[in-house]
């Protein structure tokens, strides 16, 4: 055996939250690190940062064997140190080096296979040329606005934007349901959108102030769909239980009056929420993921043209 597929695939745990995952994969053929790796059909799972979808088995002799096999495959490879961590750094030293450094938003989601490799003994790597996400083991960094958003919560909103390859254009009208201090408004409001942001609390006043904002005080999940009209964008980043949430968002979705969704499922405790994610999940034309930018919470997206749903 020089090469061999696997007929499996890989999942890479979200960071911090592998627990998770192995609840979620109970069932599995081998444990390295945060990888795992379950024989058959692809399975719905939700704590990943990525999956590697063509996973192989490559036998090498050297450090330059194993680095020339890799790229003659292709040329951007990413790797997963789970054992023989300066081996692994050695072969990664011998491949095209990979974009690190943070990027201004938006830019344009690179569409050349982002592999991914780990060593499971010394003359043995599991590797994968394509894999779910598009960056390196699903890590990169933006270009921080260290001045203008009132916290970073944004940044879950622009990764989840970038995924989608979807952006809103101005005049849009958007719906920020819980929307103090302000932070996903900041980032709509800066792409042009025009932003109801609605929340019991006040936004911070220079994000009130911002063009194209019009707040309003009150319970977004108390109003009706039919009341506050169609948006081409319906947000939500609030801290609530995963079911008010879906119950909001299956509303809305039953009225067809918001064309684009994107939500953030908080979870309740150390638990995480398994059947209302699943239901989140069945809304046609959705996905739930998490983010690099999350933490213990998922992002419910319905985008149309989701430029990811399906991988």
């Amino acid at each position: 055996m020089s090469e061999r597929a696997l007929g499996a695939y890989c999942y890479h745990a979200a960071r911090g939250f592998l627990d998770h995952l192995l609840e979620e994969l109970p069932e599995r053929d081998r444990l390295d690190g945060e990888l795992l790796t379950v024989s058959g059909p692809r399975q719905r799972v939700f704590w990943t940062r990525n999956v590697w979808l063509s996973p192989l088995l490559i036998e090498f002799s050297s450090v330059r064997e194993a680095a020339n096999k890799l790229r003659d495959i292709q040329r951007n490879w990413a790797p997963l140190p789970a054992r023989l961590h300066r081996r692994a750094a050695l072969i990664a030293e011998k491949l095209p080096p990979l974009p690190r450094r943070p990027r201004p938003f938006p830019f344009a989601v690179p569409d050349t296979p982002m592999g991914a490799f780990t060593l499971l003994d010394e003359g043995l790597m599991l590797a994968s040329p394509s894999c779910s996400n598009p960056f390196p083991n699903g890590e990169f960094d933006f270009e921080e606005d260290h001045e203008g958003p009132p916290s970073r919560a944004y940044r879950k909103l622009w990764e989840a934007l970038l995924l989608t390859g979807k952006v809103p254009r101005p005049g849009e009208r958007c719906l920020d349901a819980g929307a103090a201090p302000g932070g996903w408004t900041w980032a709509m409001a800066g792409l042009g959108a025009s932003v109801l942001a609605i929340d019991r609390a006040e936004l911070e006043p220079r994000i009130a102030a911002m063009s194209g904002v019009e707040t309003m005080k009150g319970d977004a999940f108390a109003l009706l769909p039919e009341t506050l009209g169609a948006v081409d964008w319906l947000l939500s980043d609030v801290i609530c239980y995963p079911s008010a949430l879906l119950a909001w968002v299956e509303r809305w979705v039953a009225s067809g009056l918001a064309k684009n969704i994107i939500c953030t499922i908080k979870m309740q405790g150390a638990d995480f929420d398994r059947a209302t994610a699943a239901r989140f999940a069945a809304i046609p034309g959705s996905r739930v993921v998490h983010l690099w930018h999350n933490r213990h919470e998922l992002c419910f997206i319905r985008v149309e043209g989701d430029r990811g749903l399906g991988s």
